[in-house]
């Protein structure tokens, strides 16, 4: 069942006829969530823009190629940029990573507690989960950070790693228990409070 308020179908055929505006409105509304997940992928800010940007050009490029009935246009975004995080995040080595940044949401102190020992505990548990996250496998950061940071199906993760749904299901599974064995209590809460958005 297709959106009727979904611009993109409007937007692509625009651009197929060669009109810059409407590649300009297609990046405008595909960039940030782009940007999030080669990010939380490539675990650098540089990187992460200049995978965005090789994701957008390739994808422009190739725009004629993009088959509406073989996967949404998101899905198909998603996998070019993957593809490119996965050449990027080969050559380098992983930093820590801004767990905010990832999930698109701000981590604050318990509501209703404001004292230094609150804020202290939670940035604790934060630090604890971006070395955690940065520990995983590309393979389990990318289907965690599909479903979590991107809101992505399983099927639409599968799509994306060119795997079987279950297989992405049992990805995502294992990156759960992977981050809690590498977590200590604290983390572990925060863990579960940002796994349930």
């Amino acid at each position: 069942m297709t959106d009727q308020h979904d611009p993109i179908p409007a937007l692509i055929a625009r651009c197929l006829t060669g009109e810059q505006a409407a590649y300009a409105a297609l990046y405008d509304h595909c960039a940030a969530g782009v940007y999030r997940l080669c990010y939380s992928l490539v675990l650098n800010a540089q990187d992460a823009e200049d995978v965005l940007q090789d994701s957008f050009v390739y994808a422009f490029k190739n725009l004629h190629r993009f088959d509406s009935s073989r996967a949404s246009f998101k899905t198909w975004l998603y996998t070019i940029a993957v593809s490119r995080c996965r050449n990027t995040y080969r050559r380098k080595r992983p930093v820590l990573i801004d767990i905010s940044q990832m999930f698109g949401f701000d981590i604050a102190a318990p509501e209703g507690d404001s004292s230094p020992e609150a804020a202290n505990a939670q940035l604790a548990a934060r630090d604890a989960i971006q070395r955690a996250l940065a520990e995983l496998s590309p393979t389990l950061r990318e289907a965690v950070v599909l479903r979590y940071g991107q809101g992505l199906t399983f099927r639409e993760i599968a799509e994306i790693m060119d795997c079987p749904p279950k297989t992405a299901e049992s990805r995502v599974r294992l990156a759960h228990e992977r981050l809690r064995s590498l977590l200590n209590e604290n983390g572990r809460g925060l863990l579960d409070e940002l796994l349930a958005y």
